[in-house]
């Protein structure tokens, strides 16, 4: 595979700062007397800022001056309802929904006598059911809500009040109090560390809530508030007043100062805790709270809370205003055809058809008329439909809830369907945005292989010689020599270990420069116990594997690194620390031996590395490329060890330099570069090492699967390129097999563009002509309206993209061609990316794709990603649960998203679409009898049911087959369902309903009710008994159609079922003889006598179902009826076949699936290099080097004054 690097720029962010200078503004009563003059920064670095807060000032302890601004309380509130305004605000939504206000304005209809042709009851009863379904729901979600707000805000936190600590709840929390937090317990709201118990007011903190990232970050005090440490009385006198940004959801950024005694101190981001982060290995800390509530970081980053709808609920809504224009031009045709019969023969029988009082002429009874037959013929949008649909989604959520192989038993955790609107949904997507730390993987850095000094260790061979996988059978290496191993630690080849204890020099130096070249720190808490705090996951790995070999980092200071040798005890001295930093891509350190040599060890890159050997290493160096390129190919994160023996007076000179580029004033970032470049130089190598960033189970092949269903995978990461394409390969979103990968790392809109053409013209040449007909179509239409098609490339290519690109090309006029590119890619890839970025990507796909995305992601930074996509999935677990409480469906592993997807969503999809054009079939054919009726009656307004049947129809007689349908129907078994992907495809092109089947649905619908009329009517026209009694009357005719249409309608739902339960033949043969049990109920002698006036077909039943020309009529009408939906339903595969008609054939031909095909790795061709992660950040270099994280803490100002 060949690598297309379109453009190359430094990977550096740069944050432009306006300089517009504003004074500070003075208060009355109470002075923030602070001005200075790159507070504006503020005004360029805020967003989400609440409006009207320019930025924040506060004061330490002083209440009174705090409430002045009216800042919110620590409150949080999800919910949605109270006691009080439930009722009136879940109405008010409920009757924004179009159906529910259509049916509220028809009950309003039915109230007025004059056009009153049903009764009030056969309105409101459904109404009322829907209506309370429809609250009760929404009173346990928010009820749910209600608790989860309750149970965060009602925590327990320290407050200094009144100079003593007081126990407080969350939200009684105000900006300007001083909290003390201890070990484990997670961070209150947004605050400032004043002091910790760690040296030099050092916190470590755990940040999973936030980033999904488990690796500790450390935080520290500034000097001025360091030295109160737990001292109450000084806390309690402090009085410090800070200027900061106003809220934001920049998780990254904080600007403020500090005032205090007269003196203003510069904060910044690591001076500041964020809500949601955890302390740790901190006995206790205390804090200034800065944020509360709404205002912190945290819910800034949870966007905006909006009702997400289907592309079902849309078509629905779009589908209910066609029926009300045929409702109303079939009312307008009524109308006009009964003035034209009062006109011409209804006003010369006056004497017989007298009008009413309020009808003077045939035009007045046409206008009364009209809203008469749009009360008969409501049904054609039943208002049983809504509560149906809630009822199968509810349904089909409890299936996702109750999936036994969605539940993972070692966090014993189960799938959730926390919303039950989008189930039908998950049947339809095309695109899936994944974040990368946390649900890609998980976040565990294992040391799996090593290569030193040109042998490879770590593959496990048997007895044969054949190299085999892990598995949990396979005998782990034993580390008992060792008293300071840790039992966590695995690893399976034994020559390893056999190669330390003979004393092998290569291994030896191996470990010895991974467990000196670093800036791990180690700290013995409990007496044995080493707990190591690293700030990138990898280098943990690195010392936590060196540990267990036998070479034990024990401890350092800012002069000496003190290792455990195979039990004996080494203080070497650190004369540098060389440290990472993004262009470098390696660290190194200088260290003297305790044989008073001096030895710089290196680590980094290979590409970097293998540039600076020495001469004499080029076949050890041909040979650990192979071990590299072996190491690669299984997804590992590479990284080559080397070392250098210097001369003591060679150090010296250099030293020297280092010292003088350090004190420089001018280029001093580019002078220590040049220095470090002079001595990392003519290194001889060591060998290289192979760690693996452990993804989740199942992830590449969840990854091939949800290929195959034509679903594209686009990974959205703030993490670093080079680990992000690393992970993008060992899951398969990129393969070394493609045609091209481009590389899009602009800095400025017009390189951006050149990049993303340069991408286009290679994967289709045509697009960049204005005669391709994508480009007509775009220019002919207006950019809000853009639905742009796929496009087919000329290969597979794949595409990166870093964040400062990204911005480029969204913030200018290129959003369409980036999403032109990005779309015809197999995989995308955006780095570096922030929260906001990633919410724009998924809005820019819903914008100009007009499909179904997912997102899905596991930290506080992608709460915004998953709130903008349609479908917004969170990975549950020790990564954070931010995400999964913003979620619409919930589980804990990335490998259920498959299951979810091909199984539960294609089935809810199925089960909708079967429902959909069942449900407007059978009321079509219900209600348009009317309109037949209508040219027999005069056009007078009079339905052929009995109003029992119409009010029962719906919520009754039909309702329980079609939901027995729509709970328990399958096409095909879960088995085939995830051994065909392509079984997915139609949901994705909506093809089982759309506005074409609605028409075949109306079609169908109307010949049926022509059938269901005029059959009855010629078979009962002019008939006689066996007696010669007369039975062509008005109540036998309308028993005879009824019956008619129910057998009908339960056989087209028996036809339409593919997979038959116990339940399925009750429902549906049930629902049959419970209409007859409940008709002679009805007609029965008892009840007409006692309600003469509701109940007035006494005897119809017992007259009518024993002659014979009942029977007759139905089973005419059902041949009928069937014929031609049977036909259809025969040929039209044969016809017209979808793809996936194909591959039902081809089930229908196999006894039993065959097995998942096995993933196999492939070898990599060279090109491509795993990454090894350092951390994104500096490391800790600075940090051991000053001497900070020491017990010894600052000196007090009587120790400086002396």
């Amino acid at each position: 595979m060949k690598y297309i690097k379109l453009y190359i720029s430094e990977d550096s962010e740069r944050n432009v700062l306006s300089e517009d200078l504003r004074q500070a503004e003075i208060l009355s009563n109470y002075s923030c007397n602070i001005i200075y003059s790159t507070m504006s920064i503020f005004d360029s670095q805020n967003g989400g800022r609440q409006s009207g807060e320019q930025e924040r000032c506060l004061q330490a302890n002083n209440e009174e001056f705090n409430t002045m601004f009216g800042y919110p309380n620590n409150t949080i509130k999800t919910s949605k309802y109270n006691v009080f305004n439930f009722l009136p605000l879940n109405l008010f939504e409920q009757f924004q929904r179009l159906a529910n206000a259509y049916f509220l304005i028809l009950l309003i209809l039915q109230l007025i006598p004059q056009i009153a042709s049903l009764a009030w009851y056969t309105t409101v009863l459904p109404l009322i059911v829907v209506l309370s379904i429809t609250a009760v729901k929404d009173a346990i979600d928010d009820l749910k809500r209600h608790q989860n707000d309750n149970q965060v805000n009602n925590r327990s936190v320290l407050v200094l009040m009144n100079g003593r600590m007081e126990n407080k709840k969350w939200m009684n929390i105000q900006v300007g109090n001083i909290i003390k937090l201890e070990n484990n317990q997670p961070v209150t709201a947004d605050i400032l560390l004043l002091s910790s118990s760690e040296p030099y007011s050092m916190t470590y903190i755990e940040t999973a809530e936030l980033d999904g990232e488990t690796n500790l970050k450390v935080k520290q005090a500034i000097q001025v508030t360091s030295e109160m440490e737990n001292n109450l009385k000084l806390l309690s006198a402090f009085d410090g007043e800070v200027r900061c940004e106003s809220p934001n959801n920049k998780l990254g950024k904080f600007t403020g100062m500090l005032t205090y005694k007269g003196k203003n101190y510069i904060l910044d981001h690591d001076k500041l805790l964020l809500r949601g982060c955890i302390i740790r290995n901190t006995d206790w800390c205390y804090g200034l709270v800065i944020y509360t509530g709404p205002d912190t970081k945290l819910m800034q980053n949870s966007g905006k809370s909006s009702f997400k709808r289907t592309h079902m609920d849309h078509l629905m809504n779009v589908l209910v205003l066609w029926i009300f224009l045929l409702l109303g031009s079939m009312c307008f045709v009524l109308a006009v055809g009964h003035g034209i019969w009062e006109n011409k023969k209804g006003f010369y029988f006056q004497n017989f058809l007298p009008w009413n009082e309020y009808v003077s002429s045939s035009f007045v009874s046409a206008i009364l008329i009209f809203w008469s037959y749009f009360i008969i013929l409501n049904t054609m949008v039943p208002i049983s439909l809504y509560v149906s649909v809630e009822i199968i989604r509810l349904g089909n959520s409890c299936y996702i809830n109750w999936d036994q192989k969605m539940f993972c038993s070692l966090k014993n955790t189960p799938a959730q369907a926390r919303t039950t609107t989008l189930n039908e949904e998950l049947g339809q997507v095309k695109y899936v945005f994944s974040d990368k730390t946390g649900t890609l993987t998980q976040n565990i850095m294992i040391f799996n292989q090593c290569s030193i000094n040109g042998t490879l260790y770590g593959a496990v061979y048997d007895k044969y010689g054949q190299k085999v996988e892990v598995s949990e059978k396979t005998e782990k290496v034993d580390f008992s020599y060792n008293k300071w191993t840790d039992p966590k630690f695995s690893f399976y080849d034994k020559t390893l270990v056999e190669a330390v204890k003979r004393g092998d020099r290569w291994v030896h130096l191996f470990f010895l420069s991974l467990s000196l070249c670093h800036t791990v720190m180690s700290e013995e808490k409990v007496e044995g116990e080493l707990v190591y705090q690293a700030q990138s996951p990898d280098e943990g790995a690195l010392v936590s594997a060196a540990r267990n070999f036998g070479f034990v980092l024990l401890s350092r200071t800012p002069e000496t690194i003190t290792v455990v040798e195979m039990g004996k005890t080494k203080v070497y001295q650190l004369l540098a620390i060389l440290d990472f930093s993004n262009v470098r891509k390696r660290m190194s350190v200088i260290v003297r031996t305790p044989e008073d040599r001096v030895i710089l060890f290196c680590k980094g890159a290979d590409t970097i590395l293998c540039q600076r050997l020495h001469p004499s290493c080029t076949s050890l160096r041909d040979v650990t490329m192979d071990h590299l390129d072996e190491f690669a190919s299984e997804g590992l994160r590479t990284l080559v060890v080397a070392y250098r023996e210097l001369d003591n007076s060679f150090f010296h000179d250099w030293n020297k330099k280092h010292s003088e580029a350090c004190l420089s004033v001018e280029n001093r970032e580019y002078k220590i570069s040049s220095v470090y470049e002079e001595i990392e130089k003519d290194l001889m190598l060591i060998g290289a090492t192979g760690i693996e960033d452990k993804l989740q189970d199942g992830v590449p092949q969840t990854i091939r699967t949800l290929n195959k269903a034509k679903i594209k995978i686009w990974v959205l990461t703030g993490d670093k390129q080079e680990t992000a394409v690393n992970i993008a390969y060992a899951c398969n979103i990129l393969e070394d097999e493609m045609d091209g990968l481009f590389i899009i790392q602009g800095k400025d809109e017009q390189t951006v563009q050149q990049e993303l053409r340069s991408a286009m013209h290679q994967m289709k040449p045509e697009s960049l002509l204005e005669s391709d007909p994508i480009n007509s179509y775009l220019a002919t239409k207006h950019k809000m309206s853009l639905k742009i098609p796929e496009e087919v490339p000329n290969g597979n290519y794949g595409l990166i993209i870093n964040g400062y690109s990204l911005a480029c090309a969204l913030e200018g006029n290129l959003e369409l061609e980036l999403l032109r590119t990005a779309c015809m890619c197999k995989g995308v890839i955006c780095c570096r990316m922030t929260p906001l970025q990633k919410a724009q990507v998924v809005e820019l796909v819903k914008k100009y794709k007009k499909v179904v995305t997912l997102a899905i992601g596991d930290g506080a930074n992608d709460v915004s990603m998953i709130k903008a996509a349609h479908i917004g999935v969170g990975i549950s677990g020790p990564e954070g649960m931010q995400a999964m409480l913003n979620s619409d469906f919930a589980f804990s592993q990335f490998q259920y998203l498959q299951r979810l997807l091909l199984v539960h969503g294609r089935w809810s999809y199925n089960r909708m679409c079967k429902f959909l054009s069942y449900f407007f079939y059978k009321n079509f054919a219900f209600t348009l009898v009317h309109f037949w009726y209508s040219f027999y009656s005069g056009f007078s307004a009079q339905t052929v049911y009995d109003t029992w049947f119409i009010t029962f129809y719906n919520l009754l007689y039909t309702c329980l087959p079609i939901l027995g349908l729509s709970l328990f129907d399958q096409d095909v078994n879960e088995t085939w369902s995830l051994r065909f992907p392509e079984l997915y495809e139609p949901g994705q092109h909506n093809l089982y309903f759309n506005k074409r089947e609605f028409v075949k649905c109306l079609v169908h619908g109307i010949y049926s009710s022509f059938v269901l009329f005029f059959i009855p009517m010629g078979t009962i026209l002019n008939s006689v008994r066996s007696d010669g009694k007369e039975i062509s009357d008005y109540q036998a005719f309308s028993l005879m159609v009824q019956t008619s249409l129910l057998w009908v309608v339960t056989m087209q739902i028996a036809l339409q079922t593919t997979y038959w339960t116990l339940i399925n033949h009750f429902f549906t043969w049930g629902s049959l003889g419970f209409y007859f049990c409940i008709l002679f109920f009805l007609h029965s002698d008892g009840l007409c006598l006692m309600f003469p006036n509701i109940f007035q077909f006494l005897g119809v039943v017992k007259n009518t179902v024993t002659v014979p020309q009942l029977w007759l009529s139905v089973v005419l009408s059902l041949v009928l009826c069937m014929l031609p939906a049977i036909g259809y339903q025969f040929l039209k595969p044969l016809l017209c076949p979808f793809n996936v008609d194909k591959v039902i054939d081809t089930i229908h031909g196999m006894k039993h699936p065959l097995p998942l095909p096995v993933l196999k790795k492939t070898k990599n061709t060279g090109a491509r290099r795993s990454a090894y992660a350092f951390s994104h950040k500096q490391g800790f270099g600075p940090l051991i080097t000053s001497g900070k994280f020491m017990k010894s803490k600052w000196p007090k100002k009587k120790q400086l004054l002396s």
